[in-house]
């Protein structure tokens, strides 16, 4: 009975290790052949390769597409009249200041071309630079004042006109450029002289934009009073609240009128005088434009303060024009 028992052991244990010595062998001889994985790809891989496969159909559509279409004509702009902003300019501490500030109203400004004339014999890198930066379209120019014209060490700002060669060679520029442009549509603008230490609300360009021949307004903070104006009475302007010889032909600030640019080129004699008295640069330059009843009320009649002067005498240079 034991020997028979000994004999079954002995014949499992040489099938166990028949069975084991035949999967080591098939194991052994699998190693280094290829196996099919085609059935195991993961997912993202088949979503990659079905993207890549739209993605190309769509893109030799749209090849096709494009040289069977036909050009379509774009919509007609309504033109809206340039506002040429005339700025003299002269080199002090705060000119960077001032300068920024007023760039930076300007971008809110549609349709507008800054024409900056550096009181200086060449432009400098300080407003190279900036002009460059600024996003808008723009004119550098540079003029320097006659010796004989520049405010002395001692001399009152108001002793002698300032801006006068600066703002007469933006005028000169703009007639040059637009002489070579022509065209109805190359007139149609306006022209404003906008120093560079004042503040301007952005309305008031919206208005002087269709200006016919010459257009005014009030000016705050100006010949020592909170504001001077014309005073407008049925639609016309017939006199000038102001705080200085009001008797003037035009008693205004630069900052309050702005004049059509098809009456400046239609009038190149038209210039600022260098020799004008104390408070008749604006007459001088005016009086040969338009006259009193041709005046053109902007700022609900002259009712409205929407530029203001915000010269800081303390930083004024005595060499500015």
């Amino acid at each position: 009975m034991a020997t028979r028992m000994k004999l079954k052991l002995k014949t499992v244990f040489v099938l166990y290790f028949m069975v084991s010595l035949l999967g080591l062998v098939y194991a052994l001889m699998q190693l280094g052949q290829r196996c099919d994985c085609t059935d195991h790809d993961l997912p993202k891989d088949r979503t990659i390769s079905r993207l890549r496969g739209e993605l190309h159909r769509l893109q030799e559509q749209m090849r096709k597409s494009e040289a069977t279409k036909q050009p379509q004509k774009q919509a007609a702009k309504p033109s809206m009249p340039t506002v040429f902003v005339i700025t003299p300019t002269y080199a002090r501490l705060v000119q960077k200041a001032e300068l920024t500030r007023l760039s930076q109203t300007f971008l809110h400004v549609p349709q507008l071309h800054w024409i900056v004339v550096e009181d200086s014999p060449h432009k400098t890198p300080l407003v190279s630079d900036l002009l460059m930066k600024s996003g808008l379209t723009y004119t550098h120019l540079h003029m320097p004042t006659a010796k004989d014209r520049k405010l002395q060490e001692n001399d009152p700002s108001w002793l002698k006109p300032r801006g006068v060669e600066q703002r007469n060679e933006g005028l000169r520029w703009l007639r040059e450029d637009r002489r070579a442009q022509p065209g109805s549509d190359n007139q149609q603008g306006v022209v404003y002289f906008a120093d560079d230490d004042n503040t301007y609300s952005l309305q008031i360009f919206e208005e002087m934009r269709n200006t016919q021949r010459v257009s005014v307004w009030p000016v705050g903070l100006v010949g020592g009073m909170k504001y001077e104006r014309p005073v407008v009475e049925g639609g016309k302007v017939v006199r000038f609240h102001t705080g200085w010889r009001p008797s003037r032909p035009f008693p205004m600030d630069m900052a309050g009128f702005a004049v059509s640019l098809k009456l400046v080129l239609n009038n190149p004699e038209a210039c600022f005088d260098g020799e004008a008295p104390m408070g008749f640069l604006e007459s001088s330059f005016l009086q040969g434009l338009v006259t009193m009843d041709e005046l053109e009320p902007k700022a609900d009649n002259c009712t409205k303060v929407r530029v203001c002067l915000c010269d800081n005498e303390k930083h004024v240079d005595r060499g500015r024009t």
